[in-house]
């Protein structure tokens, strides 16, 4: 039996659906354009071929953009009896995802791959902080994530995806020089990888590295084909350096260009988050945002997030609703126990309306019961930034801004570096540091 490039069966006896189906997983490892259509052209060339049903059903589940999901899963369902073992364990444990049992899928998964280690179909939604590790909600998922990708890691040699996991799963620990030494190997096999130049983003925001990082993604972007599934993010990353360098004017051609809702190309979770975080941690530097900003993002939210389910995305939606001064919607969706890290969610939601209320010490109390672990509410490290700066804005509010940079020093010296809060902006809070230049 014809295999992919990781040795798995491919159960089609025609070459152009085995092309176009192996083109698809790249371009979904890569997250670049054209995934839904080299999958697309997979079922054309062979309507018989389960894997490539299987995996247009999970490209369209990760857009998000309301594709029809049943339809192919089902077919991939109906054709897995003519399947090998394997590709019925892959219809089972994404069947499970797609219909979104999570933690079954992550029981069925963890059983699948220690059959089948190097199954890149379904090993990929485990991996990321948008996996199904990194929004488990558990204690602990960063190192989980960083322990699982460790046990696959020999199974993975000078693979150009795995790497770039691996790589961000050590960054995301602290643990810098291995993982930047795994992202350039990544990026050298294949340097048109927006995941790898996303996780490169990452490697250089950890590492304070601002005016390099805007640089970096600034070309990358402009020599890369078409924009794909990462173009919002990328972005955001972009507005993010911007911010931190004092170059207000071009956060905002930025957003318009690449993050606003009526222009972001991405899948609606990273449009709604990358936005509102952008919003407010350019408030939290001291830029001014307008109410129809706020109100623009709120209706986002309400839009295609309008239930409770995805803490990361119920926290940045209950931020979008409470400065448009929708406190209702705020009540509905903290009042809701749906969601891996609800309680973090609701605590979120006070302290945002403390801030509101201009109540900067309640603010302060709600956000320090989270402060340990916020990682359960998932996302990046540079994007849960926005619960450090928002504690260091309160506290200097309160005339406690040695205390705020104190708590950034400790906390987060890698990104402590001029920090983008209003009243320690401009100071460099790292000691013995030389200031970088915008």
């Amino acid at each position: 039996m014809e295999s992919d490039r990781y040795g798995n069966p491919l159960g089609s006896a025609s070459a152009d659906a085995r092309l176009a189906y192996q083109a698809g997983l790249d371009q979904m490892l890569a997250s670049t354009d054209g995934v839904e259509e080299s999958f697309a052209r997979a079922v054309s060339a062979d309507e018989g071929f389960a894997l490539a049903h299987l995996a247009l059903a999970r490209s369209r589940r990760i857009m998000g953009q309301g594709g029809d999901i049943a339809t192919p899963l089902s077919r991939a369902r109906h054709l897995a009896r003519n399947c090998s073992e394997q590709e019925r364990g892959q219809i089972h444990c994404l069947g499970l995802l797609l219909e979104g049992n999570s933690q079954a899928a992550w029981r069925a998964i963890q059983e699948h791959v220690k059959a089948y280690p190097r199954d890149a179909l379904v090993v990929q939604p485990t991996t990321g902080v948008f996996g199904l590790i990194g929004f488990s909600g558990r204690p602990g998922r960063e190192a989980e994530h960083l322990a699982w990708c460790d046990a696959l890691s020999p199974h993975y040699p000078d693979d150009w995806w795995f790497l770039g996991q691996h790589g961000f799963a050590r960054i995301e620990t602290g643990r810098l020089g291995p993982g930047r030494k795994d992202i350039e190997r990544s990026l050298a096999i294949n340097p048109g990888s927006a995941t790898g130049a996303h996780y490169f983003s990452h490697l250089l925001y950890e590492s304070g590295r601002h005016r390099e990082g805007f640089e970096y993604l600034a070309t990358w972007i402009d020599d890369c084909d078409s924009p794909g599934p990462l173009h919002c993010h990328l972005n955001w990353h972009m507005a993010l350096w911007a911010l931190h360098l004092g170059w207000p004017d071009r956060m905002w051609e930025i957003w318009r260009t690449g993050i606003a809702p009526d222009h972001a190309i991405g899948p609606p979770i990273n449009v709604l988050t990358d936005g509102v975080s952008l919003m407010f941690r350019a408030e939290i530097a001291g830029v001014s945002v307008q109410r129809d900003q706020w109100a623009g993002l709120a209706e986002y939210a309400r839009t295609h997030f309008p239930t409770s389910g995805i803490s990361f995305a119920d926290a940045h939606a209950v931020l979008a609703h409470s400065r448009a001064g929708d406190g209702e919607t705020v009540a509905e969706i903290t009042g809701s126990t749906a969601g891996t890290a609800a309680g973090h969610v609701g605590t979120l939601a006070r302290a945002f309306e403390a801030m509101n209320a201009g109540d900067w010490p309640a603010a302060t109390a709600e956000l320090s019961k989270i402060l340990p672990d916020h990682e359960r509410l998932g996302g990046s490290r540079a994007q849960r930034d926005l619960i450090e700066f928002f504690l260091a804005l309160s506290l200097v509010r309160q005339g406690r801004a040695e205390k705020a940079g104190k708590m950034l020093r400790t906390r987060r010296p890698q990104v402590a570096f001029r920090p983008p809060v209003q009243g320690l902006d401009g100071l460099d809070v790292r000691p013995g540091t030389v200031p970088e230049t915008g």
